[in-house]
């Protein structure tokens, strides 16, 4: 045999070799089109809300905003951009125009755009910089584009439709690549609309005319998915705080949704098993309480612990993340916003550094199906490879064997998705010297399932289907050992004096002093609520034990215990006043509250906490504070403005002359709103 016959042999035989001995299962539909596959592997994007509402601090504008407010002094996309890339997300989506009809292109459907603004004297693009930022540095370009405008005069008439699709085909046509087109499902409401201050209400069903609307975006961006609470191509989660399902299908009964729709959450945005249309869910959540930037929130940036759980809640449970960055005035995504997607996208890469299955991992299954569908395909990195059991039959498992015992507290698992979603229930098993015992159950999988378990050692682990639609297919099965999150402890002090230390993760030691030395492992160790009623400096830190990892010290001063404290002529809930937990508020009584020490305090300040909600109501921005001994004669001891509170609602201290005193009346003279004085927490500092 020749050299070229001998190497064409060899060829065939190879491909005889891999190619499957039976044949794969039959798809379980509904499956999801190409570019909802391509949708698929993103997992992780931004949405970047700036527009009219950013200077004009607003939520939902109203429409009849004066273009000239639009103008940012540092406006940089490619900081955006470079933002995004450094933390692994894979596109973003800008509001090209929001619910105020503000366009941030120079549109030539209306003058209420961006070419009307003093930006740039009138001639920028926000949207061709934002997507040349995109493709400057990887990453994908989408639109939002509101189908509600509160400042068309032709909004609710035929004739705005026309203009609505003219807008759509300006921005899939100029601005290179569209991965995703994104339709809000608020839709008509008050407005200004072009001068007629009224209320417009649209039949949401079929007033766009969505099948011809989106014949556009399909003949112009064919690989775009198209974002709506019905899809058509993906859905909404159905909530704002970031978080899929239990159990989160993305099969969905498409044509029984439109959007707006009031029971959607409800009833339809977990999907359901028997849906008829592939319809992944999306989670839209903002890194702060707002969609926009507002400068009162800058100490708001959802925290690390909490970023993590949107993380896992969402991409962790067969959704993609749609992280929303509230851009500032000056054009930039915020520094403290920076500081937190840092953090996360950190800890995410601490906790799946290591898939602890290798090379050496051992597998096997009650029935591999023989050549091309055995359990390995589940464990050699390759997405294009599969494990599945026989057809007819919808329960299988995968064991997977270790050298030697490990470590783990994550478990990572994916379906092969192009045949469609299948398995309805599953669980996880370890080998012990008792037998097989189960570490955690689950419902659904999808396109990616992770498991936050217990730190979990064993050399031998079992992942058993337990039910299915159809024959199961899993094509990527891993596990991990996250670190502990090791973080300061969170303090708190009640009214009657207990100090409670708690902390995001379990398996973390505590220590504290109140010396005002730093803690470390010989310092008091904390176990459980302790009383502290005396004045006291607290610090404290936690230590994970396995890693030797150490947090940053936290200095907490503590004024006298509040355990004798009573409110006088109060309103209800007093005692959210005085319970130490910043989430909790109490509203005044004629922007007044007395309150009785129990004793003669010598006091030298006073510390007011603001209502620390999304929308805050009562804000006091000027005060007078008055003490008495007896409470009968009143001497004021303090007047005075809390400056810059509206853009800073955090933690308020006023110094003064000392004075002795068994009762204490603080009155708002003025709040930001002219409601009722409000209060998440007061406090008082004594000699």
């Amino acid at each position: 045999m020749n050299r070229y016959l001998f190497v064409l042999w060899l060829c065939f035989s190879v491909i005889a070799c891999q190619k499957p001995s039976v044949a794969p299962p039959e798809p379980e539909l509904p499956i999801p089109a190409e570019r909802q596959l391509a949708w698929q592997e993103m997992e992780f994007y931004a949405f970047a809300h700036f527009n009219m509402n950013t200077f004009t601090n607003m939520e939902w504008g109203m429409g009849d905003e004066d273009p000239v407010l639009f103008n940012p002094t540092q406006f940089d996309a490619n900081q955006w951009a470079k933002v995004c890339k450094e933390a692994g997300m894979k596109g973003i989506i800008i509001t090209a125009k929001h619910h105020d009809g503000f366009c941030l292109w120079p549109t030539a459907t209306t003058e209420h755009s961006i070419k009307s603004s003093p930006w740039k004297e009138g001639k920028g693009d926000i949207i061709k910089e934002i997507s040349e930022a995109c493709a400057a540095h990887g990453l994908k370009f989408g639109v939002y584009l509101s189908p509600w405008d509160r400042n068309h005069p032709d909004y609710g008439k035929p004739e705005y439709i026309d203009v609505f699709r003219e807008q759509l085909r300006e921005l899939l046509t100029g601005y290179g690549d569209v991965f995703e087109v994104w339709f809000d499902g608020a839709n008509g409401g008050t407005g200004y609309y072009g001068g007629a201050n009224e209320e417009r209400r649209v039949d949401k069903k079929s007033y766009y005319d969505w099948e011809n609307t989106y014949a556009i975006i399909r003949e112009l961006q064919p690989d775009a998915v198209i974002f709506g609470d019905a899809g058509p191509d993906v859905r909404w989660v159905g909530n704002e705080h970031g978080f899929a399902y239990e159990t989160t299908w993305s099969n969905l009964m498409r044509d029984s949704i439109y959007a707006g729709m009031p029971e959607y959450s409800e009833k339809y945005a977990a999907g359901q098993e028997n849906g008829t249309h592939w319809v992944p869910a999306e989670a839209d959540v903002s890194i702060r309480p707002g969609w926009y930037y507002h400068e009162y929130e800058d100490h708001k940036v959802k925290s690390l612990p909490d970023l993590l759980d949107i993380y896992y809640n969402s991409i962790g449970r067969n959704s993609s993340l749609l992280l929303n960055f509230p851009v500032d005035k000056r054009g930039l995504i915020h520094e403290n916003d920076i500081a937190q997607l840092q953090k996360l996208t950190e800890k995410i890469k601490e906790d799946f550094a290591e898939n602890l299955v290798g090379m050496n991992t051992a597998v096997a299954s009650d029935d591999d199906r023989g050549r091309g569908f055995g359990p390995e395909n589940a464990i050699d990195g390759n997405m294009e490879t599969y494990w599945a059991s026989p057809e007819g039959k919808v329960t299988g498992e995968i064991t997977l064997q270790f050298p030697s015992p490990i470590t783990f507290n994550r478990l990572l698992v994916q379906e092969y998705i192009p045949l469609g979603q299948r398995v309805k229930a599953f669980k996880v098993e370890v080998q012990t010297e008792k037998g097989w015992e189960t570490v955690e159950k689950g419902t659904t999988i999808g396109h990616k399932r992770i498991l936050r378990l217990q730190d979990t050692t064993a050399d031998k682990v079992r992942f058993t289907i337990v039910d299915a639609k159809a024959a199961p297919t899993l094509h990527n099965l891993a596990l991990y050992f996250a670190p502990k999150l090791v973080l300061s402890p969170e303090v708190r002090r009640d009214k009657e004096g207990r100090v409670s230390l708690n902390l995001p993760e379990e398996g973390l030691e505590i220590y504290y002093t109140l010396n005002g030395k730093d803690p470390d492992k010989q310092s008091h160790r904390y176990h459980q609520p302790f009383e502290l009623l005396e004045p006291a400096e607290l610090k404290t830190v936690s230590i994970d034990p396995l890693s030797g990892k150490v947090s940053e010290v936290k200095s907490v001063k503590l004024g006298v215990a509040k355990k004798k404290w009573s409110l006088i002529n109060g309103a209800d809930n007093p005692q959210h006043l005085f319970d130490g937990n910043e989430k909790t508020n109490y509203l005044s009584k004629n922007n007044e509250v007395t309150i009785d020490f129990g004793e003669n305090l010598d006091l030298i300040g006073f510390v007011y906490l603001p209502i620390q909600n999304r929308y805050m109501s009562g804000v006091i921005s000027h005060f007078e504070l008055y003490a008495s001994t007896d409470g009968a004669q009143w001497q004021k001891i303090s007047a005075g403005e809390f400056g810059n509170i509206a853009n800073s609602p955090i933690e308020q201290t006023v110094h003064f002359q000392p004075v002795t005193g068994r009762y204490l009346r603080i009155k708002a003279t003025k709040t930001l709103d002219d409601r009722p004085a409000s209060f998440a927490q007061i406090d008082v500092l004594t000699q």
